[in-house]
């Protein structure tokens, strides 16, 4: 079935149907304009684990969003579908989180052994492995004509995506919405930390500029890398509370930002950057954040300023018992891919 006969036959008001990809949308990955790739892994996770179940959790709940975007005109039409989730990979995950939990214990108590050297050496040969699994895929899906997102698993996840994309593109900027500035190198002795991720995506050359927002919960090493290294920009949590106590605006604030981006960029999501109210099964939930609309609100901005959004990533959804979370990263995961096929030039059909 072609593209257009799937949407001439599809009723974007009627409940979600399973029998359809992701949203209950009538695309498959070999006409969608976006494809999605899962990555159900938490291995290095240093607090509470959970993100593994992530991506099926978000899957899921897509059936109970309603299609209607007031943003972006048709957006149900743009065309975007998941990829099946990688099973390897989460049995993969399942072992060596295991493995991972009876390393940081050691590791808290300050030993270091033999066992331990074994252990750290497994995890960093899998993590290595992961990402070029994903880039190979993410090149694969980038040479269809496809526009790539990530959906995570912990944050760690997107480097392979970050690296397909660096083999298209010859500079663009991280745009980052965390609570973590994620600078550790090698945190806990993992290489691939979901805390090293944007430590290990500025050895990427063609990472031009790395803008953080949100962040909350940080290192002094972090702190002294952001300041010392001319390409990250960072926009504290408390710094941007401050403006507004003070009377600025949050569109003022969103301009800053915008300011500070070239026209090409990759967004990095990681749930935490939310208020932990949005978010409360994420796995390092810290006080403070933004209000869902916050975050929709600064990408609609940049959009309209006219900046591309070239691939992006959702990461650290952990969905508990109520499955609140999933249902938060749902609505960003639509709300955001709609916006970044617009940002490409994607018209509905």
């Amino acid at each position: 079935m072609s593209k257009q006969t799937a949407i001439a036959n599809f009723n974007p008001n009627d409940i979600g149907s399973a029998d359809n990809n992701i949203f209950g949308l009538p695309f498959s990955p070999a006409d969608a304009s976006l494809v999605i790739i899962p990555a159900p892994w938490e291995v290095t996770v240093s607090y509470s684990a959970g993100t593994a179940a992530g991506p099926a959790a978000i899957y899921e709940a897509s059936y109970q969003v309603d299609l209607y975007d007031s943003f972006v005109k048709d957006a149900w039409k743009l065309g975007m579908a998941i990829l099946p989730e990688n099973k390897e990979i989460k049995s993969m995950s399942n072992k060596l989180r295991k493995k991972a939990e009876k390393y940081i214990d050691l590791y808290a108590q300050g030993k270091s052994n033999a066992q331990m050297k074994s252990i750290r050496k497994e995890i960093n040969t899998a993590c290595k492995e992961l990402n070029a699994g994903i880039k190979k895929q993410a090149i694969k899906q980038m040479n269809k004509g496809k526009i790539v997102a990530l959906l995570g698993g912990d944050h760690s996840t997107p480097l392979g995506l970050m690296q397909a994309i660096a083999e298209k593109y010859e500079s663009f900027a991280i745009l980052q919405i965390d609570a973590h500035a994620d600078l550790r190198d090698a945190y806990e002795g993992f290489e691939f930390s979901h805390a090293s991720i944007m430590f290990n995506a500025l050895k990427i050359p063609q990472v031009s500029k790395l803008v953080q927002v949100g962040i909350r919960d940080y290192c002094e090493d972090e702190r002294i890398l952001s300041e010392n290294d001319s390409r990250i920009h960072t926009f504290y949590d408390s710094d941007i509370k401050a403006q507004q106590y003070e009377g600025k605006t949050w569109k003022e604030v969103c301009q800053q930002i915008v300011t500070t981006l070239p026209d090409t960029i990759y967004l990095s999501i990681d749930i935490d950057g939310l208020d932990p109210k949005l978010c409360p099964n994420t796995g390092t939930p810290v006080p403070g954040g933004f209000e869902f609309e916050q975050v929709i609100y600064l990408v609609q901005q940049v959009v309209k300023a006219g900046k591309k959004i070239i691939a992006f990533d959702i990461n650290e959804v952990a969905p508990g018992k109520d499955e609140w979370d999933a249902n938060v990263g749902a609505r960003l995961l639509y709300k955001v891919a709609n916006m970044c096929m617009v940002s490409n030039g994607v018209k509905p059909e």
